[in-house]
């Protein structure tokens, strides 16, 4: 693990534990060269998971894009980081590696299930993003 402070080689952990219901380990590390302290997170890949859009093309999952699509929804809410993380770990952990393939519409309606329990507005901004609202009637009727 290179140290993000002087790009050193050599870092060691001093402290690990899992968080995230189990499903993530969080190590603080120290570099050996400069002294910095840093944390790590490691997390069950998905590298090779493809995401199959509305026009059937296909991409790579990305957490990050994700985290920043529900982070919007949730933008002056009170919904912490840590239960946005949740949010995402509890669908990649429902997800499991079981296909290689998985319909951009299943991921968005699986976030709206999990929003709609944990922030009501959320849940509506999210949807019409999604859900492509096109009037007033649109959200009425998501309400």
């Amino acid at each position: 693990m290179l140290c993000p402070q002087c790009q050193s080689k050599d870092t060691k952990v001093i402290d690990s534990r899992v968080v995230e219901d189990g499903h993530t380990i969080r190590r603080r590390r120290e570099c050996e060269k400069c002294e910095f302290r840093f944390t790590t997170f490691e997390r069950k890949s998905f590298a090779d998971l493809m995401v199959v859009k509305k026009d059937g093309t296909k991409e790579f999952y990305d957490r990050e894009k994700l985290a920043k699509s529900i982070s919007l929804a949730c933008a002056k809410r009170k919904v912490s980081k840590d239960q946005i993380d949740e949010i995402i770990a509890n669908l990649e952990n429902n997800r499991g590696q079981s296909n290689k393939e998985i319909p951009s519409d299943t991921i968005w309606k699986d976030v709206l299930v999990a929003l709609r329990h944990t922030d009501p507005v959320a849940y509506v901004r999210f949807a019409s993003v999604y859900m492509d609202f096109d009037n007033f009637e649109d959200f009425k009727q998501i309400i």
